[in-house]
């Protein structure tokens, strides 16, 4: 919608950062399963690195020709998270806490920078272009994950006067809703719990780096949550840089019309976390402003879908209605100053 409905130079830009943040995913999860990696066994960063990288590509095999296959695979990897964290909550004892630890707060420029990180790490910008690329093929669109074909409307648009195709949009939608609520409930989920489980452990205090948050966890918690939380982490990783580097295609086959193998692009966005990794960086502070760069691109996202799916001469009578375009214009606007605050409070220091 974005390549037929915009003009070039802002498809182009929107190509850009969509690129961007699947890269920001890959090298954030790419650099967390090889820390997962030397957690679990000691392996050097470098060596789990290649290891994550054999993975990931034997992952990449199942998709798109085995998406169903692939897409099992990446949920019980996020299942293996969930049931990680859960059982690291419970070990701490920390329910009671819980509640109160939900409430919205800031505590200064750090914890702004940890709650943009989190809506980044949650939201995933660049996974609304692929679950759109999903939903497409679900509905038999051609634009889909995997090319499927079906009537559509000029550039893409529904027609009204095509009842079986209609009908076939509306089971979509359903569907997608599922989905939707689905993830995001459990990466909900999964957050609340990290954060239980830090509050319970480490009392307020910023541990430092991943490595001190597992020797904080064993010692806390004993050495089945610590490896609890290795585990959640390299499972994390696998299944986020798979799904990143297949968002990454969609993206380009979107925008562009043009796709390169999932092999060389995976190569390509191997290439930064190889990097960050050789030169001996902070693989936690790595982690942190790549998520950071997710939250930045969620507005570019959104703006559009908003947009688009608000007008009937797009969307004829599946359009949103006015609540949820105008809670969605606000969610998109609270990102937007939040990320800009962000960016103030960094250029001044």
């Amino acid at each position: 919608m974005c390549r037929d409905r915009l003009p070039r130079p802002l498809t182009l830009l929107l190509w850009a950062q969509g690129e961007l943040v699947a890269v920001a995913t890959d090298l954030a999860e790419f650099i967390g399963g090889a820390l997962a990696l030397n957690l679990l066994f000691g392996l050097p960063l470098l060596p789990a690195a290649a290891l994550v990288a054999a993975v990931s590509f034997a992952l990449l095999g199942l998709a798109p020709r085995g998406r169903h296959r692939f897409e099992a695979v990446i949920g019980a990897m996020l299942a293996v998270v969930l049931v990680c964290f859960a059982y690291q909550v419970l070990d701490s004892g920390s329910l009671s806490g819980a509640a109160a630890g939900l409430v919205p707060r800031l505590a200064g420029p750090d914890s702004l920078l940890l709650a943009t990180g989190i809506i980044g790490a949650t939201v995933m910008p660049h996974v609304i272009y692929l679950h759109s690329a999903l939903t497409r093929h679900q509905a038999g669109l051609p634009g889909g994950a995997s090319g499927a074909s079906g009537a559509v409307g000029p550039s893409g648009a529904v027609d009204p006067a095509d009842p079986a195709g209609l009908a076939g949009r509306r089971t979509a939608v359903r569907a997608s809703r599922a989905d939707i609520t689905l993830a995001l409930g459990v990466a909900g989920l999964v957050n609340m719990a990290m954060l239980t489980v830090a509050a319970a452990t480490f009392d307020g205090g910023d541990p430092g780096s991943l490595t001190a948050v597992h020797a904080g966890i064993g010692a806390a918690l004993g050495p089945v949550a610590a490896l609890a939380f290795a585990l959640a982490l390299l499972a994390s990783g696998l299944a986020s840089s798979s799904v990143g580097t297949y968002a990454g295609q969609i993206i380009m086959e979107g925008f562009l019309r043009r796709r390169v193998p999932l092999t060389v692009r995976r190569l390509v966005t191997i290439a930064p976390a190889v990097a960050i990794l050789a030169a001996g960086a902070d693989p936690t502070d790595a982690l942190v402003l790549s998520q950071v760069a997710l939250s930045f691109g969620i507005p570019f996202a959104l703006v559009p879908l908003v947009a688009f799916t608000a007008s009937r001469r797009v969307m004829g009578p599946l359009a949103n209605g006015r609540l949820t375009t105008a809670l969605g214009a606000a969610v998109t606007c609270a990102v937007t100053v939040l990320n800009g605050v962000l960016l103030t409070q960094v250029l001044t220091g």
